[in-house]
This record gives structure tokens, sequence and C-alpha cells, in this order.
């Protein structure tokens, strides 16, 4: 397992589990593929903050990353790369026409294996085929939704679907949050898991690096004032309200979906309830 456990040397460290980066083959990205990212601090085009806790962090450049794969066209792995915009790694690929792009890289891939995209690739790691051309029961990540508009799912560090059952038209995936959903037997998707499994065990182990990843921090509704949250004020501590967002939206089984939505025929089987 490629984790690093520090000795405890300074408080911060007696908790910290980080990866120990033994997958990654290169240290700088591939210029043509990046680009800068202005930080925006959690707020929209007329400057209200619309996600809280935003803020300050390291500089990053943003790699392009080809959620689509080019169909017909054979690539060699070339890298295996950090990508500080997503928890997975990111694989950049050398394509036999000689263009080059990012791709997601699935668990196991390695530097120089080949990966194929369309309807005649292989059923192996890495290579991306149209749902209608996958066996049943096979693990799938980046998967669309819609037909060519690239994968919008299954995409963070870890995560696989399941193909479950084809049918004439579409196919039922068993998604990562347990939900059973119908998707169209044209859409496409990529085989393997994501890779980096082990992110979910990685212990941040001070404050100080999670303000390094642009994160600020969050302070509790009830220690703040009534103009500032709908739980402030009060003489001591006041715990009466419904448990709330600063906008008035209840916390706790509140349903926030829209029932009108038109993918909810789509869905078999709703998601695990906690």
């Amino acid at each position: 397992m490629p984790l690093r456990k520090l000795k405890p040397v300074t408080p911060g460290q007696r908790h910290t589990v980080l990866s120990d980066f033994s997958d990654i083959t290169r240290d700088k990205p591939e210029k043509s593929l990046v680009r800068g990212v202005r930080k925006t601090g959690g707020r929209n085009n007329q400057g209200i903050i619309t996600a809280r806790h935003r803020g300050g962090g390291h500089k990053r450049l943003y790699r392009l990353i080809d959620f689509n794969g080019r169909i017909g066209i054979p690539g060699k792995v070339a890298s295996i790369e950090y990508d500080p915009n997503r928890s997975a790694r990111i694989a950049l690929i050398h394509y036999y026409d000689g263009t080059k792009r990012y791709i997601l890289s699935p668990a196991g891939l390695k530097q120089g294996d080949i990966i194929k995209c369309g309807e005649d690739a292989e059923i192996k790691l890495g290579h991306r085929l149209f749902l209608k051309d996958i066996p049943e029961g096979v693990q799938i990540y980046n998967l669309e939704i819609v037909p060519g508009t690239g994968g919008k799912i299954v995409r963070s560090a870890g995560t696989l679907a399941t193909l479950m059952v084809k049918g004439e038209k579409y196919a039922q995936v068993r998604l990562p949050s347990g939900e059973v959903r119908l998707f169209d037997l044209k859409c496409m998707a990529t085989i393997g898991q994501v890779s980096n499994p082990e992110y979910k065990y990685i212990s941040i182990g001070k404050a100080g690096r999670t303000r390094w990843l642009g994160r600020r921090p969050i302070v509790r509704g009830v220690a703040m004032n009534p103009v500032d949250h709908p739980h402030g004020g009060g003489e001591g501590r006041g715990k009466g309200n419904i448990a709330q967002s600063p906008t008035g939206i209840p916390a706790k089984g509140y349903k926030t979906r829209n029932k009108k939505k038109p993918s909810s025929s789509k869905i078999i089987q709703r998601r695990r309830q906690k």
C-alpha cells in the first residue's frame, strides 16, 4: 500500500498518514496540456460567497483531462502523474498519430501499457468501450450519462461501478453509492477501478495542511450571531432551532432532489440510506 505514516516528531505528525507517491513516474506535467487556474475563493460572478470555507491554498495548474478517449487510435502510457485538482492519478498517453492526452488512470495501469478505445478494444484494464460491448459483471469507471458527452460519474479515487444487466436499449449499472440506474447502451465507460484506492486512508494530520489545500476553518452556527446564522444568538448555549444551513435549508432528513427531474425515471433502486 503506497502510504507512509510519519514519526510523531511534532504533534501535527502524530496521526498523519500521507501517500508516498511511489506510483508517480514523472514530476512535471506535459506543458501543452496544462492551463492556469484563477482562484475564486468560493465566490460567483457577482462576488457573493456561494461555496463557504474556500480560499488560500497553493497555486495550481489545471491538467486538461480527456474524458472521452480517442476512438480507433491506440496509445501508449508514457507516465503516471499526480494531479492536484483530483484525488485520482492521471496517465499521459502518447497516441500513435502523435497526439498526447491525459486520462484518468485505472488502478494497476503501468508505464508502457497500450490502451485502446472503441468497438475493437478488448475487455482489458484501461480500455474504453461502449456499454453494449462490455460483458455483464465487469467493473467500470468514468461513465457517460449522455452518449458522446464524455465521462461524468465514477471518477474519484478508488471508485468503481458494476455493469449488472443489459437490455435492448439500456443497461443497469450499480454505482458506488449503491444506486442502480439505467444507462444507454451507447454510453462509454472504461474498464477497471479508478487509481489511488488508498486515498480514503489518508489523514491530514494538522490544520495547516488543510489550508494548503485551499480549505478555510468551519465555524459552528451556534457560535455565531443571529445575523450570521439561524442557529446564532441566545443567552448561553441555545439549541432550540431546527438544524439548517445559513440560508435556512433543513439539514436532517429534508429531501432536496427535484421530484420532476427527468432522470428520476432511470433510477431502478435508490442509493443506500444512512
